[in-house]
């Protein structure tokens, strides 16, 4: 069983200039109903996060000069990251839509999926940064972490930008195994997640960065994940997993120059179904609307249809793969070596 955790309020975050806009969630939903799909799902409203939940994750400094900017009316908090008037409330309300659909999973659903907006992967503990405002992701483990003692958590995030701000928050934890394919740092924002970046202390090798070369495909995804994920899962062991889903790594998205296609979003859903019965998802990027829609509707099928492999995604006409795609793998297994056996 699948839900979806989505809210309209969440159009009172709004920049109509900006890619991330309202517009980005309504062709989701949308498409979804025009699919029919929508009414075979399950949907919820979020509650926000209150201000206890989010002081887990962030500073009470910086949650209330947040509070502050956007009752005097909001603006850019910096270069690319606007708050309108209500953005406070209603990144709270996104942030309570992690939490909600990870209660869901851990209750009820094998799969709940938070359609979110403001984005919170880049989100540090005192900053909003590439269109976060509140790390959604991490407010629900903290949440999930102290309301239910879960212990062990697993992360893939599949945005074409490195989450830095969730990275930075468990990058000494142990129990949370974050992983991260994205364009490499040397050519996108935020310009780090580097393979070496493994985390600090006793978080060391529990923070696995795949940095892709821009114009990999979704064979060169495919060729790294089938190798990584399986092992790196299987010797960790977590008690609960995410998928932070962005849908900009799409050859046809503006933000990236990653070159994957609709497929490969219902084959990492399909793979990851392999792994886990269990899985909350959550939305972070992707800005190029009908691409990003057809992606969402097949990554969604897969989930409310167990008789599809991801087999069934693997183009036989293109399962050419990089050089460079190969070494990256290579550089891989030499650094996390220590940690697991791949």
């Amino acid at each position: 069983m699948i839900s979806l955790v989505h809210s309209s309020e969440y159009a009172k975050h709004q920049d109509e200039t900006h890619p991330e806009n309202q517009k980005r969630l309504e062709v989701l939903m949308n498409s979804l109903q025009e699919e029919g799909l929508l009414e075979k799902l399950d949907v919820h409203e979020p509650d926000p996060a209150n201000e206890e939940d989010i002081l887990r994750v962030h500073t009470s400094k910086y949650l209330k000069n947040l509070k502050i900017f956007t009752e005097q009316g909001g603006g850019y908090l910096d270069f690319d990251t606007y708050a309108s008037p209500q953005s406070y409330e209603i990144a709270k309300l996104a942030a309570g839509g992690a939490i909600k659909a990870s209660k869901l999973v851990l209750e009820e659903y094998d799969f709940a999926y938070s359609l979110a907006r403001p984005p919170g992967h880049h989100a540090t503990p005192n900053s909003a940064m590439g269109f976060c405002l509140i790390n959604n992701l991490a407010v629900a483990i903290k949440y999930m972490m102290k309301k239910y003692a879960i212990k062990k958590f697993f992360i893939l995030d599949i945005d074409a930008h490195y989450g830095n701000g969730t990275a930075e928050i468990f990058y000494q934890d142990p129990n949370v195994l974050y992983i991260s394919i994205h364009q490499d740092p040397r050519t996108i924002f935020p310009g780090n997640g580097f393979v070496e970046e493994t985390g600090n202390g006793e978080g060391e090798g529990f923070n696995i960065n795949i940095p892709m070369p821009p114009g990999s495909k979704t064979s060169d995804y495919i060729y790294v994940l089938e190798k990584i994920l399986e092992p790196v899962c299987n010797e960790f062991k977590a008690d609960f997993y995410y998928l932070d889903v962005g849908f900009d790594g799409h050859h046809e998205d503006p933000l990236s120059s990653l070159l994957l296609d609709d497929n490969f979003y219902p084959w990492i859903a399909g793979h990851m179904r392999k792994i886990t019965p269990k899985m909350t998802l959550i939305l972070e990027g992707g800005y190029t609307n009908d691409p990003m829609a057809h992606s969402n509707l097949k990554m969604i099928k897969v989930l409310m249809d167990n008789s599809i492999s991801e087999r069934e995604w693997q183009s036989p006409g293109d399962q050419q793969v990089k050089d460079e795609t190969k070494n990256i793998l290579k550089q891989i297994k030499d650094t996390f070596s220590p940690f697991f056996t791949f």
